[in-house]
């Protein structure tokens, strides 16, 4: 196959014009997966490596833009971490230090996989997605831009440029489960976000996309005071109301019914965790 790397978005767009059947290539962690082990072969790969455009980020005072060739490493500590304490929560779930400094958010919402670590922030948090292409840019909401398992709404020869998130001064936090510890896909995955008036959650790894629980957000909402403690019993209900919107499958990871729970034992730790 042949590699090609343009040094510009400029550039890329023009070699996806040429060639619209190659394939972009962030930090490479899914793709080589595919390549490796999958038997994948793509005729031509457009790697984003070396735009710098992609590669940077910018904490404002109402919204954070991630370039999508951003690393995850950069979002462990420093200025992403603080601004958004729960990406940064997710993205040290994410591999080894070798997988976290090339893994991409860009990548990830190229590759749309619902155990994708990072993409369950995005939808808690009402990310929009900075598109550009032969037509233009483009701005999606996350929760319009992941569409099943692995594919998205982009169009073709588009690129992602980058996500913006609101900034707010909510409590948020990520947490998952896997077969172990360390360096695993999610088997479930859940980002809450709560102020003093709402409280939204997203759920990865249980469903053919990431999932809003938009009816539990509701309930909790019209149940009790957000700006006080939780009472036990609605929490609990809280947490079944959030179980009940996953979408579960049996497969080699997990069964349907397993994920189920953890889902609901996530959703109730980090309501409480919210509180403290």
């Amino acid at each position: 196959m042949s590699v090609l790397v343009p040094r510009s978005l400029s550039e890329a767009l023009d070699l996806l014009r040429s060639d619209p059947s190659a394939t972009l290539l962030a930090g490479g962690t899914d793709l080589m997966v595919e390549i490796n082990l999958h038997d994948r072969r793509p005729r031509s790969v457009v790697s984003l490596s070396r735009i710098d455009e992609l590669k940077t980020f910018h904490v404002g005072d109402d919204v954070v833009t991630i370039g999508a060739a951003v690393p995850y490493a950069d979002m462990e500590h420093g200025p992403l971490a603080e601004a958004l304490p729960a990406l940064a929560q997710a993205a040290r779930t994410v591999g080894s230090p070798q997988i976290r400094a090339a893994g991409t958010l860009g990548g990830n919402l190229g590759t749309c996989s619902p155990a994708g670590d990072g993409l369950p922030v995005l939808a808690a948090l009402d990310a929009v997605v900075d598109v550009v292409g032969p037509d233009g840019d483009r701005h999606i909401p996350f929760n319009d831009f992941m569409v099943g398992v692995k594919r998205n709404s982009l169009a073709g020869g588009e690129i992602i440029r980058s996500v913006s998130i609101p900034r707010s001064d909510c409590w948020q936090g990520y947490a998952k489960v896997g077969s172990r510890n360390a360096m695993v896909i999610a088997t479930a995955s859940l980002c809450l976000s709560r102020s003093s008036s709402s409280v939204t959650v997203a759920l990865g790894a249980v469903g053919p996309t990431i999932i809003r629980a938009i009816d539990a957000e509701s309930w909790l909402a019209d149940a009790c005071d957000l700006s006080l403690k939780v009472p036990s019993d609605v929490a609990s209900e809280f947490a079944d109301r959030v179980a009940a919107s996953a979408r579960p499958i049996d497969d080699h990871r997990s069964t349907a019914a397993y994920r189920r729970h953890a889902v609901r034992v996530l959703a109730r730790r980090l309501l409480e965790r919210s509180e403290s």
